[in-house]
């Protein structure tokens, strides 16, 4: 029997709901039996696609509604028919904001207008609809150095993006399931926070993952895909120019099936040497484009990442076209080291250890 959760991710701007969803990508995979819908912010698609804008003399905000509902509408309905077609039994749908997230923007009165004559609900039949909802603070309340961070086209002032972040509170505070992440430690605990709050919505365990990483002899790749089923993914990682100091920006292609799955990264270093990063998916045309900003000094890295498990813990080997005799293997373990697999043949323990990061990889293009 299929297991369908719908979670709206909600807030101000510059939350980090983007980032949120790329990481939600990474720790919900298909490979362990889950199935992401994504359902994409529908006023940004469009502006951005339709070229209709509650500004100028195009239209008024509450015209604008009217848009962006109907279409929310008919989104959410595709949604859910996917769910039911698709193999897994799994399924979380994602919201990057939903219907009550217009309420922000109009008053009380004219929103329930708009309900009426687009779906005949009430706002508490529309709150019923999702699951929960996880509201990220805008970095503006208690991040303001990070609010243009990554983003120098951002127009809206810290105090817009702090109105529209209690707007945006006030009208999801109905729900009976609403989550509230603040900016009380740093980005990265944020996102670990909200991973934490979907896993508690789901009812199960978050999994608290300790990393190592070894270098290893090159194994015999034909056997860990037979002996345990292991799942192949080609990836490419590209360093960019930088355009902000201690902003690291690079892009990443990832082969999914038959497909590609296009990322952008920010990696964010601050001046007391902590650390922060944000990631997005992005289209094949916006990929396309960041590669024109490739830091020519290094070379892309690529890579075969063969994904398995080996008495119950996460296993992935990484193999480099570069490297005929080593690979690098990351195991996962929630307590304890894992055991590690006998086909690994341990050269030395590298967690930690720059020379094997990725960055310099695409420098020395060597293990």
């Amino acid at each position: 029997m299929k297991r369908i959760t719908k979670i709206v991710l909600t807030g101000g701007p510059a939350s980090g709901k983007t980032s949120l969803i790329s990481r939600i990508l990474h720790e919900f995979k298909q490979e362990n039996g889950w199935r992401v819908i994504t359902i994409p912010e529908t006023a940004t698609e469009l502006i951005s696609g339709f070229g209709i804008r509650p500004f100028g003399n195009c239209m008024t905000m509450l015209q604008f509604q009217d848009f962006v509902i109907a279409d929310q509408l008919h989104k959410e309905q595709l949604a859910l028919k996917a769910a039911q077609v698709v193999d897994e039994e799994n399924i979380l749908i994602i919201y990057d904001r939903a219907l009550m997230d217009d309420k922000a923007y109009v008053t009380d009165e004219e929103f329930a207008g708009v309900l009426g004559r687009l779906d005949g609900r009430t706002e508490a039949e529309v709150l019923s609809n999702y699951d929960a909802v996880i509201h990220l603070v805008t970095c503006a309340k208690g991040a303001e150095f990070a609010y243009n961070l990554g983003n120098e086209a951002r127009t809206e002032s810290l105090e817009y993006a702090r109105e529209m972040d209690d707007r945006t509170l006030r009208a999801w505070s109905g729900h009976p399931n609403l989550r509230i992440i603040d900016n009380s430690v740093d980005f990265e605990d944020k996102l670990r926070r909200a991973i934490r709050e979907i896993y508690a919505i789901l009812g199960e365990p978050a999994p608290v993952m300790r990393k190592r990483k070894y270098l290893i002899e090159m194994p015999d790749i034909g056997l860990i895909v037979k002996k345990y089923n292991a799942v192949a993914l080609e990836m490419m990682q590209t360093y960019l120019l930088p355009t902000q100091n201690n902003v690291e920006r690079r892009i990443r292609q990832q082969k999914n099936g038959e497909d590609y799955l296009y990322f952008y990264t920010e990696k964010h270093v601050m001046d007391d040497g902590s650390q922060w990063a944000t990631e997005r998916p992005v289209s094949e045309k916006w990929y396309v484009r960041y590669l024109m900003e490739s830091d020519n000094r290094m070379h892309s890295v690529r890579k075969v990442k063969y994904r398995f498990v080996y008495r119950g813990h996460r296993m992935e080997i990484d193999v480099y076209p570069f490297s005929n005799d080593r690979a690098v293997l990351f195991a996962y373990s929630e307590q304890g080291d894992a055991a590690l697999p006998p086909e690994a043949k341990v050269l030395r323990e590298v967690t930690g250890k720059a020379a094997y990061k990725n960055r310099q990889l695409a420098v020395t293009q060597r293990l």
